[in-house]
């Protein structure tokens, strides 16, 4: 499994998307799925997947898809 489809996958089961989503256009709140509560549960499937602890602000900073491949990629991942 690539890092792509790891983070993919934390998306499907964090906030409980279908696994043919488009993941490029997801935003926090852009979606009825994508809630606080679901924020929460996303990190967690992320932090879990990659093996990393997200520090506060990613966490606060994680606003979209495109951004937690960001995040994710400063703890060492490569995409």
């Amino acid at each position: 499994m690539t890092n792509e489809q790891k983070l993919q996958n934390a998306f499907v089961e964090g906030l409980g998307i279908a696994a043919e989503s488009e993941f490029e256009g997801l935003e926090y709140r852009g979606i009825e799925e994508w809630d606080s509560v679901a924020h929460m549960q996303l990190v967690s499937e992320i932090e879990t997947a990659f093996d990393i602890m997200l520090e506060t602000q990613d966490v606060i900073d994680m606003s979209s898809y495109p951004v937690a491949r960001t995040i994710v990629a400063k703890y060492g991942i490569t995409f």
